[in-house]
């Protein structure tokens, strides 16, 4: 982390480490402490402009960034509180200005997270409570017209929870995941994240299963909120590499987003039809093409066009980077590399780190049918990573090719080393923790 360029000022890591010692568990999920933390600060959500609630379980980090590029290019002011970060904890808050948002400085992140703490007066609280609250105490702060605030897991006991009536509620394809804290069932982690939804509120929903979609149409009636489904109140089509977008409205005839994968089309749709559906907005459709093709979303299919990386693999090689981390991520992610196989064919090498929670086989085996080759390595510095013999048996099961390596300079230099007719495509994947680490190697961390 960037320390301040005053020395006398203690670096974020330190207070961040401070802050973490207040909690024995770093997931806690609960409403109470974050209520307890807002009334001390002067409840902070209460002086906000509108705020936009973004649930789910893939996609949401990508909606959040259409819609904040869209919203700057009607000339609003965007202020946006996302998780986890990649490379530094600044980049989960972004202050809304005028011509564009800025990440928080080191010095306001600070003095926000110090108030917090000064409040909390030492009482149990996670760092992500505490993270949330300084948010809502910044953006409170700060003029702006819209807050887009990103759910950080679930949603039902999310510390982001506490907004009474936003403008909008937005809900993700929804998948399974962090089973362990939201249910062992489709059903019930889509109630958890359909939870979000408030009296009257409208809710914009991505395509979902017909499980997931059933619990979230029970949330909507339950709380008489109006529901605009995807291919239901809308529909998103690719015709010609364009993105054709259509409701009761009308038709809009876009350019394809700059993020890569058929998936960043439904994610920018669903984006579209949020701003749609809250009028008071006012967006173009000048506005709507510039968000969708200027749109960037670090660690999402994200093609790696410098740094240390693309000397460090095979000369000519072909590198992506993506957080993926589940069964569904991984999906998207495969889909991807199939349309990139059809434009150019090369061969494809998968260089995977995972969480020691997650599915690594149900990951991996998006990918079986795309190539053999699979190279399992650490997350380093980073407490409950998958063991790599672990995530290699994964691999091995899938019938799949694997070789364990140190890290991902190691692994690119070993596929260096290898005798290719072609480049090869490099996809590395399995963990948003990898890629920020993958991000502060190469020498490129968020803007």
């Amino acid at each position: 982390m960037n320390a301040s360029p005053d020395s006398a000022k203690p670096p974020l890591g330190e207070l961040i480490g401070r802050l973490s010692a207040l909690h024995q568990k770093r997931i806690d999920l609960g409403l109470e402490r974050m209520h307890r933390l807002l009334a001390r600060l002067g409840h902070p959500e209460s002086k906000l402009p509108p705020v936009i609630h973004i649930a789910g379980t893939n996609g949401k980090g990508s909606t959040l960034a259409y819609l904040r590029a869209t919203l700057e290019a009607a000339g609003l002011r965007v202020h946006a509180y996302t998780s986890p970060y990649l490379v530094r904890i600044n980049e989960c808050f972004r202050l809304g200005r005028v011509g564009g948002g800025v990440l928080v400085s080191d010095d306001e992140l600070r003095a926000a997270l110090e108030e917090v703490e000064r409040v909390n007066a030492g009482e149990a609280a996670t760092v992500f409570e505490l993270k949330t609250a300084a948010a809502l105490h910044l953006f409170a702060q700060h003029p702006a017209d819209v807050v887009l605030l990103e759910v950080g897991l679930g949603g039902r006991l999310d510390s982001t929870n506490v907004i009474d009536v936003p403008a909008a509620c937005v809900i993700t394809p929804v998948s399974m995941d962090h089973m362990d804290f939201l249910g062992s069932t489709l059903a019930s982690i889509a109630s958890e994240k359909a939870a979000i939804i408030k009296r009257g509120v409208p809710v914009i929903c991505a395509e979902q299963s017909p499980e997931a979609m059933n619990a979230i149409e029970a949330q909507a009636r339950r709380m008489r909120a109006p529901l605009f489904a995807a291919n239901e109140s809308w529909h998103v089509n690719v015709e010609r590499g364009r993105l054709v977008y259509s409701d009761e409205r009308g038709l809009m005839d876009l350019a394809a987003p700059r993020l890569f994968g058929r998936h960043q089309f439904d994610n920018a749709g669903l984006a579209i039809a949020t701003l749609r559906a809250v009028p008071a907005f006012k967006v173009n459709q000048a506005a709507f093409e510039a968000g969708i093709v200027g749109a960037e979303w670090p660690a999402r299919m994200q093609r790696i066009t410098s740094g240390e990386l693309l000397s460090w693999g095979p000369q000519g090689s072909d590198i992506w980077l993506d957080g993926g981390h589940n069964a569904e991520g991984g999906r998207v992610a495969a889909a991807a590399l199939g349309d990139l196989e059809e434009r150019v064919s090369r061969p494809l090498v998968v260089i995977a780190g995972m969480m020691a929670n997650k599915d690594a086989q149900g990951f991996l085996a998006n990918f079986a049918g795309l190539t053999r080759h699979i190279i399992a390595v650490p997350i380093p510095d980073t407490e409950n990573a998958m063991p790599v013999d672990r995530l290699a048996d994964a691999a091995r099961s899938l019938g799949m090719r694997v070789e364990p390596a140190p890290g991902i300079e190691a692994a690119l230099r070993a596929l260096a080393k290898l005798a290719y007719e072609v480049p090869p495509r490099i996809l590395i994947t399995g963990s948003l923790y990898l890629a920020g680490h993958v991000l502060a190697i190469n020498g490129t961390p968020p803007a």
